[in-house]
C-alpha cells in the first residue's frame, strides 16, 4: 500500500547534563536571553537575535577544548535545524569559563514550528560532544516550515492509507484471513498517532518526546488493528429482507 513504509518509519530532561572525562566531569550550563536553558521553555523567534550565554565547569584534571556552541531541535528522531556558532575557549581543570555570543535564527521560520525538543551542546576540535542540556524550545516559526510540511505529508499518507483500506473494506477486497486484515489497517493507525503527535507539537500543548510519542503511537495503532481485526469475512454475506431473489422458472 501506498505510503505504509512511510508511516511507519515515522521527556524533557531539566537538569543540566555532564559528560564524564578521565575521572572527572564536565558541566554546562546555558541562558537564552538571561533565561536559564532548562528551567522554562526557550523561545526562539527567527525576527530576533538571541543572546546565549553558556558557562562551562570542568572538574576533570585536563584542560577541556571547547570550538563550538550547537543549538538543535529535533522530533521523531530527526533533526528539523541546527546552529552551529563557532566559539573556541578553553576551560582549565578544575575552573569554569563563561562565553556569550548572539544568534540570529534569521531562517529558522522556513525550518520548524511549536514545541520542540531542543539541546545546546558545546563541541570540542574533534566533533565530540563536551557537555549539552536539553530542554523545550518554543519555536515561533510557520505552518509551511520543513517542520509544517513534515506533517502535512503525514497527514496527506494517513489519509490516503485510511481511504485505502475502507474502499477495500466496502468492495470486500480484504484478505480472509483476520490478522491480515488487521495489518492492513495498521499504517492508517500509525500514521493517526503521528498526526495526534504533531498535531500537539504545533499547537504548543505538548512537545515531541518518547513520553508523548509511545501512548498516542501505541495507542492508535491497537485502535487500527482491533478495526481491522473486526472487519467482516470478505466472504460473507447475509440476506436482508429487501434482498430479491430470482427464482429460476421450472
Amino acid at each position: 500500500m501506498t505510503g505504509a513504509g512511510s508511516l511507519l518509519w515515522c521527556g524533557i530532561m531539566l537538569l543540566p547534563s555532564t559528560a564524564s572525562a578521565q575521572g572527572g566531569s564536565v558541566t554546562l550550563e546555558a541562558t537564552v536571553d538571561s533565561t536559564p536553558v532548562g528551567a522554562t521553555v526557550m523561545v526562539l523567534d527567527p525576527e530576533r537575535t538571541a543572546k546565549i550565554s553558556v558557562t562551562v565547569r570542568n572538574d576533570t584534571s585536563t584542560v577541556q577544548r571547547v570550538k563550538t556552541v550547537r543549538i538543535s531541535g529535533s522530533a521523531l528522531a530527526l533533526t528539523f535545524f541546527a546552529y552551529d556558532t563557532t566559539v573556541p575557549f578553553d576551560v582549565p581543570a578544575g575552573e569554569s569559563e563563561t562565553r556569550t555570543f548572539p544568534l540570529e535564527p534569521a531562517d529558522l521560520g522556513a525550518q520548524a514550528t511549536g514545541l520542540l525538543p531542543v539541546a545546546v551542546e558545546v563541541i570540542d576540535p574533534q566533533r565530540n560532544v563536551i557537555a549539552s542540556i536539553d530542554a523545550t524550545g518554543d519555536i515561533r516559526g510557520s505552518l509551511w516550515s520543513v517542520y509544517g510540511a513534515f506533517g502535512l505529508g503525514v497527514l496527506v499518507l494517513t489519509a490516503l492509507s485510511w481511504l485505502s483500506a475502507l474502499i477495500a473494506l466496502a468492495r470486500r477486497r480484504l484478505p480472509a484471513n483476520r490478522w491480515q486484515r488487521a495489518m492492513r489497517f495498521l499504517p492508517a493507525g500509525v500514521g493517526t498517532g503521528l498526526i495526534a503527535v504533531f498535531s500537539l507539537s504545533v499547537l504548543r500543548l505538548v512537545a515531541p518526546s518518547p513520553t508523548a510519542e509511545i501512548p498516542f503511537l501505541v495507542g492508535a495503532a491497537a485502535v487500527a488493528l482491533l478495526l481491522g481485526y473486526v472487519t467482516p469475512h470478505p466472504g460473507e454475506h447475509h440476506l436482508s429482507e429487501m434482498d430479491t431473489v430470482r427464482i429460476p422458472k421450472p
